[in-house]
C-alpha cells in the first residue's frame, strides 16, 4: 500500500477530532435537551422497563424448564409461557415507545440547534467571516448539528440502555447460581484488556478517517466551484490523478484500517463469549448430572451469557458515536459562543429619517487579532447628497472606510456620526435599512430577478420593481434577454447571468430601496465598457439626492465625483475635486498618470 502524506491542515484536523468526554461541553449541550425533559425522563423510564423485561426473560425460561417440563405441570408451563409472552409484548411496546420520544426530541434539538446557530451566524461581524470559511460554517450547521441529533435519538439512552442490562443480567446471573457467575466473569479481565487496546486503535483511525472525509468533501467543493479554472487550464486529467491516487486513495486506506479494527473486535467478543459458555456447560453440565443444579438453571445461565455479552459489543460501537459528539459539540459551542464584535449598545434607540451628513471625527481603527492600524485620525465632514470618491492604492484603506460607514466595524478611536448621532448610540438595522450598498462581485440570491431586486424592499409592488430596472438600464435584458422575465430563476450567485447583468441587478435592488447613503464598492469594475455606459448614464439618477461613498478605479467614476478623498497607508493624505487635485501634482495626480488613464 502507497504511503500517502495528506495536508497539513488534514493532519491537524485529525488532532481535533481526537476529543475524549469533556463535561463542561456536555453540560453545555444538555441545555439543548432541559425544554424537552419530560419527555428525556419519560423514555428513560420506558427503557428501563424495557430492560427489565429483557432481562427477566431467560428467567421465565427456568421456571418453564424447571417448574413446568421437569415437574410435568402443564398449568405452571402454560402460564409461565402466556407471562412470558405478555412480557415481551411489553417489551416491544415500551422499546416502540422509547424510540418514537426520542426521535420526536432529536428532530426538535435539531431545529434548535441549527435555529440558534443561523440566528448567531446571522448577527457574527463581517470580521469573523474574513477568519472563518463559508465552507467550515456549513459543517457545523449541517454535519455536526447532525451528528449531535444522531446521539440524542439513538446513541444516548442505547449507552445507559447497555450498562443498565449489564448490571442487570449480573444480579441475575448472581441471584440465580453464584459459582457459575463467578465462572463466568473470569473471562472479564481479557475483554477489558481487548477493549482498551481495540479503543486506542479505533480513536486513531477513526481521527484519520474523519479527516479523510474532510480532505475529500474539500478538494471535490474546491474542483467544482474552480471547474472554469481547470477547464481553462486543461487541468482535468492532472485532477482526476490526483483525486483517485491521492486523496480518494487515502479515504479507502484508512477506511479499510478502520474496518479492520472493528471486524478484529467483534469476533474477539464472540470467542470470549464461546469461552464463558463452554465453560459454564462444561461446569453446569456436571453439576447438572451430579443433581445439584437443574436443566432449567444451565440454560438460563447460557442465555445470559449471550446476554451479556450484546451490551459489551454495543458499547464498542457507541464509542465512535460519542467521540464525533463531542468533537461535534466543541465546534457547535464554540461558535455559539463567539462574541460578535459589533452589537447594539444597551438601550440604544431607533435611528430616524436621516439627511446623510456623515461625519469622521478623529477615526482610527484596527482589527482585534492585529494592532496594525488600518486607519489613522481620519477627519472628514461629507455634506449630505455629496457623491464622495475614495481613491488609493490596494490595501489602504478605502473598504474598512466604509465599513465603518455602515457600522460593520466600529472605530479603536474617536467616532462616527450620521447628522451628528454617534452611530453607536443607535441600532445596526435602524441605520442599514437607510443605507444601501453595491459591491464588486454582486451576489444574488437562490430565486427570481424579482425577487432579488424586492431583497431590501419586501414591500414595493411590480411597478416599482419595474421602475427600478428600467431606470439602470436592466429592465430591456429582464424583459427581452431572459425566458421569463422578472420571474426567470436565477439560482444561487446568478450562475445563469453574466458579471454585467448581475450587477444591473444589483443596481436595481439598491434603488428600489431607496437609501439615503449609498456605498459603491468598485461596482463598475468588472462590467464592461459597453455595459459601463449603461451604468454611468443610471448612476446619476440613483446617487441624486443620496450621499454616496464610491469606490472606483475607473476614471469616469471618479470625475463625476463631488470631492475625492485620497487615502494612503491608512491617511486622508489629499482631498477635492479631480481637476483641483490634477493642478497640484500630488498623490493623486501620480495615480491618475499611471493607474487612472483610459
Amino acid at each position: 500500500m502507497t504511503h500517502i502524506t495528506p495536508p497539513a491542515y488534514v493532519l491537524q484536523s485529525e488532532e481535533a477530532l481526537d476529543k475524549k468526554y469533556d463535561p463542561q461541553i456536555a453540560r453545555k449541550l444538555l441545555r439543548f435537551l432541559q425544554p424537552y425533559l419530560r419527555h428525556g425522563i419519560l423514555a428513560l423510564a420506558l427503557m428501563t422497563i424495557a430492560t427489565i423485561t429483557s432481562v427477566s426473560g431467560p428467567y421465565f425460561v427456568k421456571v418453564a424448564l424447571d417448574d413446568g417440563l421437569a415437574a410435568k405441570n402443564l398449568a405452571v408451563l402454560r402460564q409461565t409461557l402466556i407471562i412470558y409472552l405478555v412480557v415481551m409484548l411489553v417489551q416491544w411496546w415500551t422499546n416502540y415507545l422509547r424510540v418514537v420520544i426520542m426521535s420526536r426530541v432529536g428532530q426538535h434539538v435539531l431545529y434548535d440547534v441549527r435555529t440558534r446557530m443561523f440566528e448567531r451566524l446571522q448577527k457574527l461581524s463581517l470580521g469573523f467571516y474574513s477568519r472563518f470559511s463559508v465552507g467550515r460554517a456549513i459543517t457545523r450547521v449541517i454535519n455536526d448539528v447532525g451528528t449531535l441529533r444522531e446521539f440524542v435519538t439513538w446513541a444516548a439512552l442505547a449507552i445507559v440502555r447497555d450498562v443498565f442490562a449489564i448490571v442487570g443480567i449480573v444480579v441475575a446471573m448472581l441471584a440465580i447460581d453464584l459459582k457459575l457467575s463467578l465462572l463466568t466473569f473470569t473471562v472479564l479481565p481479557f475483554m477489558a484488556l481487548a477493549t482498551y487496546i481495540f479503543r486506542k486503535a479505533a480513536r486513531r483511525n477513526y481521527r484519520k478517517v474523519r479527516s479523510a472525509i474532510s480532505w475529500v468533501n474539500s478538494v471535490l467543493a474546491e474542483n467544482i466551484n474552480g471547474v472554469r479554472v481547470v477547464q481553462a487550464f486543461s487541468r482535468e486529467t492532472h485532477n482526476y490523478d490526483n483525486f483517485r491516487g491521492n486523496v480518494n486513495r487515502y479515504h479507502l486506506d484508512v477506511s479499510l484500517g478502520a474496518a479492520k479494527v472493528t471486524s478484529v473486535f467483534a469476533p474477539v467478543v464472540d470467542a470470549l463469549g464461546a469461552v464463558a459458555t463452554a465453560l459454564v456447560v462444561w461446569v453446569g453440565g456436571t453439576a447438572v448430572l451430579g443433581e445439584s443444579i437443574t436443566a432449567g438453571v444451565l440454560v438460563a445461565f447460557i442465555l445470559y451469557i449471550d446476554r451479556f455479552f450484546e451490551p459489551i459489543r454495543d458499547l464498542f460501537r457507541r464509542f465512535d458515536t460519542l467521540q464525533s459528539t463531542m468533537a461535534g459539540g466543541e465546534r457547535i459551542i464554540q461558535l455559539l459562543e463567539t462574541p460578535v464584535e459589533v452589537q447594539d449598545e444597551a438601550g440604544a434607540g431607533e435611528l430616524s429619517a436621516i439627511r446623510g451628513d456623515v461625519r469622521f471625527e478623529q477615526v482610527s481603527f484596527h482589527y482585534s487579532d492585529d494592532p496594525t492600524p488600518v486607519l489613522t485620525d481620519i477627519d472628514l465632514d461629507i455634506r449630505a447628497g455629496e457623491t464622495v470618491a475614495l481613491v488609493g492604492e490596494t490595501g489602504a484603506g478605502k473598504t474598512t472606510f466604509v465599513k465603518l460607514v455602515a457600522r460593520f466595524a466600529d472605530p479603536t478611536s474617536g467616532c462616527v456620526r450620521v447628522d451628528g448621532i454617534d452611530l453607536r448610540t443607535v441600532t445596526q438595522q435602524s441605520l442599514r435599512r437607510q443605507m444601501g450598498m453595491v459591491l464588486q462581485d454582486p451576489f444574488l440570491f437562490n430565486g427570481t430577478v424579482k425577487e432579488n431586486i424586492l431583497f431590501g424592499r419586501l414591500g414595493a409592488s411590480d411597478e416599482d420593481v419595474i421602475s427600478a430596472a428600467t431606470a439602470v438600464g436592466a429592465h430591456e435584458f429582464i424583459a427581452e434577454g431572459l425566458k421569463d422575465g422578472y420571474e426567470t430563476s436565477v439560482q444561487e450567485g446568478g450562475v445563469l447571468l453574466s458579471v454585467g447583468q448581475r450587477q444591473l441587478i444589483s443596481f436595481a435592488r439598491a434603488l428600489l430601496a431607496d437609501p439615503r447613503i449609498l456605498i459603491l464598492d468598485e461596482a463598475t469594475s468588472s462590467v464592461d465598457t459597453q455595459t459601463e455606459q449603461v451604468i454611468q448614464s443610471a448612476l446619476a439618477r440613483l446617487l441624486k439626492g443620496r450621499t454616496a461613498f464610491v469606490i472606483a478605479h475607473r476614471l469616469s467614476t471618479i470625475t463625476n465625483a463631488d470631492r475625492i478623498v485620497v487615502i494612503h497607508s491608512g491617511k486622508v493624505i489629499e482631498q477635492g475635486s479631480h481637476r483641483d487635485l490634477l493642478a497640484k501634482g500630488g498623490y493623486y495626480y501620480r495615480l491618475y498618470k499611471t493607474g487612472f488613464q483610459e
